[in-house]
């Protein structure tokens, strides 16, 4: 090459430099994945259960003495509280979703019991009374005890097993509905939703056929549906269908039911049969009783007009078809919808000019966390045969059977489904000898905070007590896999607080929970949300490493729980059990 004044320049050749830099780009890719190999093949673990604890430093937790909160906030839930409803909209009742408050309005405080609080009556008596003083409303019972919801007598509330729409029991209800449903005799139906569940007596039915029920009601003018329910030990759980999905995977359960809950079906587009039509498996049944239902006989005692009635009921039954729905059967006011279980019927869904539209493939069916209600059809996928209701194994074989599902989680199978059943058989009967609580009349409602596969419910599945499976929101979908053994469950994040009232649950499991949740929120929150919905006198299991049990085991003491450290009787000297009990106390000023 020659410069301007002709002088000779030596160059070296670009192809020179790129070779060795090629070369050592690639040395060093090398290396960074065999060390990155080396290390990541040290910290994998069960499936949806954290890595090291170490990455993220070791925990600390000084000894800290919980203050008592108020005992204005005897009846605290933090994220649907009715102090706060005023700051969101009225539109398609948004103030009754979850609303968590921002961190730096946490309460560090432990929410009182009433005054007068005792143990609560044990299953199974408690399904038919619970004492006044552990939820003491009485609006609810004013306006419902004509309708035999429940009536007040001396220190009790009795639960005569009354509805709006079978105000003469449940009983003959659900007879006339198993008449209309044959399949909730034989096992086929395992699991079922109640949206606006009044005081749970259809789920506390039902429980006595083998059918397991999530009963859904807001914190509204009612007061406490949901406490009740899990005062009598059925299961239940805060929610309504207004914005936001519910906390559910698509598919999963086998019979949802709306007994004159007010929810207007056919309005803003039919969005919320749209997401009962999500959770409901193929095959699954809708069951509706109460307005528009039998209204050429109704009509009216409903405050409305007979054209009014039939137009609403023809509106149903256009909106239901274009999601696939089929009418099943139909006697006095109940009617049945099945899901259809044929995906050639969401074909003519892609036209344009159709209402509602099929969702598109970039939407996820199973995202169920604060995740918006969208006007679609969600349409099962091309696995849709091995989902159907008739062709799942019925209950109770369903419970070790691993579905298909279970191949849609990363690095999960049908060996380790089997391999976490087999595990949790081991742990339960060693939580049995050091609990003997575990098993009698003295723990009905309990909470495995940090499931997989289920395993804990289903080892328990013989006892007298029932299980709320609960699923990260931020740990691999297990939840589907749950549901279809016949299990009910939820998603949930443990840095906010759970969708129940205060002292709900007789007993909490955590198991590798800590490790999971501790990188997003100080362990503090966790523990106080745990002290918040455990009953005086509950139990905790803890199941962490020792890294982290002593700090849990130091700030529990500040809670007022007992505790103490068991080995966990599987020859694993890493982890250790954390044991604890909460203590009964009253608000000082009032004991």
């Amino acid at each position: 090459m020659k410069h301007n004044d002709g002088k000779v320049v030596n160059q070296v050749d670009k192809s020179f430099r790129v070779v060795p830099m090629t070369f050592m780009c690639i040395v060093l890719c090398g290396f960074s994945f065999y060390l990155g190999r080396i290390f990541c093949s040290e910290n994998i673990t069960e499936v949806g259960k954290s890595t090291d604890e170490t990455i993220f430093g070791p925990p600390s937790a000084k000894f800290i003495e919980f203050p008592e909160c108020d005992i204005a906030y005897q009846d605290y839930t933090p994220c649907t509280d009715p102090k706060r409803w005023k700051k969101y909209g009225y539109h398609r009742l948004t103030f009754m979703e979850r609303h968590c408050p921002p961190p730096f309005d946490r309460k560090e405080c432990l929410v009182p019991p009433p005054d007068g609080y005792k143990s609560p009556i044990r299953w199974p008596k408690s399904k038919n009374e619970c004492w006044y003083r552990n939820v003491p409303y009485d609006w609810i019972n004013k306006r419902k005890s004509n309708q035999n919801w429940l009536r007040k007598e001396g220190k009790k509330f009795l639960f005569p097993g009354g509805g709006t729409m079978f105000p003469n029991g449940v009983g003959a209800y659900v007879d006339l509905m198993q008449d209309l449903i044959p399949q909730m005799k034989d096992g086929t139906i395992r699991t079922a939703i109640d949206t606006g569940c009044g005081v749970a007596s259809w789920g506390g039915d039902l429980l006595d056929r083998g059918i397991l029920t999530v009963s859904l009601a807001p914190r509204d003018n009612h007061e406490a549906q949901v406490q009740f329910a899990l005062e009598r030990g059925i299961p239940a759980i805060l929610g309504i269908i207004s914005t936001q999905r519910l906390p559910f995977p698509s598919n999963s359960f086998d019979m949802a039911h709306c007994s004159r809950c007010l929810i207007p079906w056919t309005e803003f587009g039919g969005i919320y049969l749209l997401e009962v039509h999500r959770i409901l498996r193929p095959g699954g049944f809708w069951v509706l009783s109460g307005p528009p239902v039998n209204y050429k006989r109704r009509w009216r005692g409903w405050n409305t007009t007979l054209e009014e009635q039939k137009s609403d009921y023809d509106k149903l039954q256009e909106l239901l078809t274009s999601m696939c729905f089929k009418l099943f059967n139909q006697k006095d006011d109940i009617a049945v919808w099945q899901k259809t279980t044929d995906n050639d019927c969401y074909k003519r869904l892609a036209a344009l000019d159709t209402y509602p539209r099929k969702c598109d493939d970039g939407t996820e069916p199973d995202s169920a966390w604060y995740t918006p209600l969208r006007s679609c059809v969600v349409v099962p996928n091309k696995n849709v045969k091995k989902l159907i209701l008739s062709a799942i194994p019925k209950w109770p074989q369903r419970l070790h059977v691993a579905s298909t599902r279970v191949y849609d989680v990363r690095r999960s199978n049908e060996n380790t489904f089997h391999h976490d059943d087999s595990k949790w058989k081991k742990r339960v009967k060693h939580y049995k000898q050091l609990l003997p609580a575990i098993g009698t009349d003295e723990i009905r409602n309990v909470i495995d905070m940090n499931t997989i596969y289920g395993g804990l419910a289903a080892a328990l599945i013989d006892d007298p007590l029932w299980v709320m499976n609960v699923v990260s929101s931020y740990a691999k979908n297990t939840l589907a896999v749950v549901f279809d053994r016949g299990l009910i469950g939820t998603y949930h994040d443990w840095c906010e607080a759970f969708s129940t009232y205060p002292r709900t649950y007789d007993l909490l499991h955590a198991d590798g929970l800590f490790p999971s949740e501790s990188h997003r929120c100080d362990m503090k929150y966790v523990l106080l949300e745990m002290d918040r919905i455990l009953r005086p006198n509950g139990y905790a299991i803890i199941r962490e490493s020792s890294f982290f049990v002593d700090p849990i085991e130091t700030i529990a003491k500040g809670l007022r729980w007992n505790c103490r450290k068991e080995a966990t009787g599987d020859g694993g000297a890493k982890d250790k059990l954390l044991i604890c009990q909460k203590s009964l106390w009253y608000f000082k000023k009032s004991s």
